[in-house]
């Protein structure tokens, strides 16, 4: 791709995300939400392969279905309402297209099914694109309609995004697809507390997005698409490598890393909400995938399966690090001391 291309593909991204979070009619949310779909496409499709191409024609696909629901919605909502505003969402079959249309935009179960595809047939940095900011739009739309959405169906699909996502993220061997599931399982987590406390929500996504930069820029860096190659990648940059294996852990949620934080005050949110249940469920199903992180941890240490390897250790040379990288990967470890600053509890 030309630098013209890429610059007016990354311009048009920023510009429908602004349009979509600052708007408050749903024609320019909607509008927004199309310029980013149209500015993504020729980064999904840049890799000259069949596999790239039908990860874009998937995303076009899907995203063009949920677009066309939303503004059916809306439409829908201002014919028996006479209101376009974001936050007048009152009609009941609107307020059910809609929660439909933003799961499929966001990829909760059972509409996930778009998103592993997609993010194996791009590259790491579209994928870490789609995976963060392309999230963020429909959770603005998301976080401004919470209190009209329908709270059972979030619910049950939040929890089933949960445990779906950790379920199918058993028997992956593609960090990629690993890391779309795990997105998947986050997302359930946001859902599941969008409807108490919507900060709570927002500061989940932040964390989620800082770690998730933190270990596609790793993996972007060493070169990592698939669990086998990670066994060796610490012949590369092995500081790199352990920090991996800690970023991994924070994205499980293991204290005391920073993944823990936004689970720990999920879990005390329900508990004071009295859905204990809800909290007990959701931190069962949260095992689930810490299986395949402790997995993926255990694959990004000094450890081989045992075989008789004629691999050798590669001539160790200053490879840089980039800043950018090294930054993320200290703020996605170290962050839950400073809990009391970036959350305090009412």
């Amino acid at each position: 791709m030309n630098p013209q291309a890429k610059l007016i593909s990354t311009m048009s991204l920023l510009l429908g995300t602004t349009i979509t979070i600052s708007s408050n009619h749903w024609a320019m949310a909607w509008t927004g939400l199309e310029i980013n779909t149209l500015a993504i496409l020729p980064l999904i499709s840049k890799p000259h392969h069949p596999r790239a191409t039908e990860a874009a024609t998937k995303y076009f696909l899907v995203q063009a279905a949920a677009s066309t629901l939303l503004l059916f919605s809306s439409t829908t909502n201002a014919l028996f309402t006479g209101q376009w505003d974001i936050t007048q969402l009152t009609h009941p079959i609107s307020c059910l297209l809609m929660t439909t249309a933003i799961s499929i935009k966001l990829g909760l179960v059972p509409f996930h099914f778009w998103f592993p595809e997609v993010l194996q047939g791009s590259s790491l940095t579209t994928g870490l694109l789609l995976a963060t900011a392309m999230k963020f739009p429909p959770i603005t739309l998301i976080l401004l309609t919470s209190s009209s959405l329908n709270h059972t169906l979030l619910t049950i699909m939040a929890i089933s995004s949960t445990a779906l996502g950790g379920w199918t993220g058993l028997n992956q061997t593609q960090t990629r697809k690993i890391l779309a599931f795990s997105s998947i399982s986050h997302l359930g987590w946001m859902t599941i507390i969008i409807i108490y406390n919507p900060k709570l929500t927002l500061i989940t996504f932040y964390l989620y997005c800082l770690m998730t930069t933190a270990i596609f820029l790793t993996l972007k860096t060493t070169k990592i698409l698939k669990l086998s190659s990670m066994m060796t990648a610490w012949t590369k940059i092995p500081s790199l490598n352990a920090t991996l294996m800690l970023a991994l852990l924070s994205l499980a949620g293991l204290p005391p890393l920073t993944g823990f934080l936004p689970k720990w005050l999920i879990i005390q949110e329900l508990t004071k909400q009295e859905m204990t249940p809800t909290a007990t469920i959701i931190a069962l199903l949260s095992l689930l995938g810490l299986f395949f992180y402790l997995r993926l941890a255990y694959c990004a240490t000094i450890t081989l399966p045992p075989n008789s390897s004629n691999y050798m250790k590669q001539w160790q040379t200053n490879k840089p690090v980039n800043m950018l990288t090294t930054t993320l990967i200290t703020l996605t470890i170290t962050l839950l001391p400073l809990s009391p600053m970036i959350y305090t509890i009412p």
